[in-house]
Formats: structure tokens, sequence, C-alpha cells
């Protein structure tokens, strides 16, 4: 297989940021259920609290 191949899966990644986890408190807000995130309050941009995460993730998964 040569470096050009693509797996069975590669037409199924994406390119997601995640932030950097927090080391304590304060925990910034999930934006879908406002439960404390694992990521630091000062982030900017989406956070998700874990089970809203994986949510996320099981909705915008390829299938097929």
């Amino acid at each position: 297989m040569s470096d050009d191949d693509q797996g069975p899966n590669d037409y199924c990644l994406i390119d997601a940021a995640r932030p950097p986890k927090a080391d304590g408190p304060p925990y910034a807000e999930c934006v879908l259920c406002r439960e404390p995130t694992e990521y630091p309050e000062s982030y900017k941009g989406i956070t998700l609290c874990p089970p809203c995460e994986w949510q996320e993730a099981q909705r915008t998964s390829c299938s097929g």
C-alpha cells in the first residue's frame, strides 16, 4: 500500500480541534446543557461536556 492509498475509514476523518484540558476550576460551561466541561473557562470557542461531546460525535459520525 503506498502513501496515496487510503484505508477504509480515511474518507470519514474530521479535523476537529479540541480545547486543552483544564487543570482545575473554573471550568467552561457546555454550550448545549450548561454543565461544567473538562475545559478551562478561559478557552474561547465551543466547549461540550463529556455526555454532549459523545452525543455530538454519534450524531456526526459517518455511517456506511
